[in-house]
């Protein structure tokens, strides 16, 4: 098995890529061991590697984010390693699929406006792959008063450009395309 690694706009985390299916549908993520607990077992696995801050899952590739206690050289090949034995035995990436999936407010849902479908679909359709493309995700919270709520995910949570992908991609690209969007913020 072959892992190709990626580095991320966020110094701090590193896209594997092991060459199969990781979630086929949804994300996940745990920012702690516990959080990790029985829900899944890659994650658990992880989180044993001194310096794992996170673990993000994603279609096809695993964000593994550190802290600063060792350097990239000195965890990375520890977090292939744990990839690798993982997918060759077959074990499941979670124990639950229903632990996948982002918050359910980002599905489509009857009950959105006109606003927040469009929201949800621009997000779905422009934003979400190329977000992903660098390790992460990203999240719609709310739609009130013309500011978008959404959260930033995986490689993007903490990483020095994710408040300039925000305003200056995400924002300027909804306001195009949706006159009632005047701000985006991060969700909290």
């Amino acid at each position: 098995m072959f892992i190709q690694t990626e580095q991320t706009p966020n110094p701090a985390s590193l896209k594997f890529i092991p060459g199969c299916e990781v979630l086929g549908q949804g994300t996940a993520e745990f920012t702690t061991a516990e959080e990790a607990g029985h829900a899944s077992p890659l994650a658990t696995q992880l989180f044993k590697i001194e310096g794992v801050t996170g673990v993000f899952l994603g279609s096809d590739f695993v964000t593994v984010s550190k802290s600063d206690v060792l350097p990239w050289p000195a965890i990375k090949p520890l977090v292939l390693g744990v990839i690798m034995e993982h997918f060759t035995k077959g074990l499941p990436v979670l124990n639950n699929e229903q632990e996948a999936a982002a918050p359910a407010r980002h599905a489509a849902d009857d009950n959105d406006s006109d606003v927040v479908r469009q929201i949800k679909e621009i997000l779905d359709t422009r934003i979400r792959p190329a977000v992903a493309a660098d390790g992460g995700d990203v999240v719609f919270f709310d739609f009130d008063e013309g500011v978008v709520y959404l959260q930033m995910r995986g490689a993007c949570a903490g990483c020095p450009s994710s408040s300039m992908t925000l305003k200056s991609g995400i924002e300027n690209l909804l306001k195009h395309f949706i006159p009632e969007v005047v701000e985006v913020r991060q969700a909290q």
